[in-house]
């Protein structure tokens, strides 16, 4: 075998272990859905998108335990058009949001402060994410503290 046919041959063998490799990993993938494990700001970000758009279903589907009971309640009593009106207009002032790395409290359960940002202040709150069956959901907000902000949102940079 002449060393031009052999480097063929290694060059051939190497681009197929690449393509078998990259087959695998799309496979892979896609068995598992295509997604990554969810993560507690995954859910508070789907959460305020949802909201954002006035998705009352989606919005749901990111609270458990006794909060969902409550907010189903809420639901029922003021009908879905008008909460999911009242979920676009809460969020039509907020200018952006910082959302902290969560705190462990237990294998299940986490803390996550959220920071969100208006024209005239900011407030934040805590969340308490409990993890079922994969997915992580809000089962308990904090009251709102206002924080001080020394320079508001949108001010001239001089």
């Amino acid at each position: 075998m002449t060393r031009d046919r052999k480097a063929r041959l290694i060059t051939i063998a190497a681009l197929g272990l690449a393509l078998a490799i990259a087959v695998g990993r799309i496979q892979l993938s896609r068995s598992s859905g295509g997604q990554p494990p969810s993560t507690p700001p995954d859910a508070i970000y789907a959460m305020l998108d949802a909201s954002r758009a006035g998705d009352v279903r989606a919005y749901l589907a990111k609270y458990g335990g006794q909060m969902r009971a409550s907010l189903e309640q809420s639901i029922r009593e003021t009908g879905e058009e008008r909460f999911s009106r009242y979920l676009k207009e809460s969020n039509s002032a907020i200018k952006g949001i910082a959302v902290s790395e969560p705190q462990q409290i237990s294998s299940r359960d986490v803390t996550v402060r959220v920071e969100y940002i208006y024209q005239d202040r900011n407030e934040a709150q805590t969340m308490h994410l409990e993890q079922e069956g994969g997915e992580w959901r809000i089962t308990r907000v904090d009251a709102t503290d206002r924080v001080k902000t020394l320079i508001p949102y949108g001010t001239p940079v001089q």
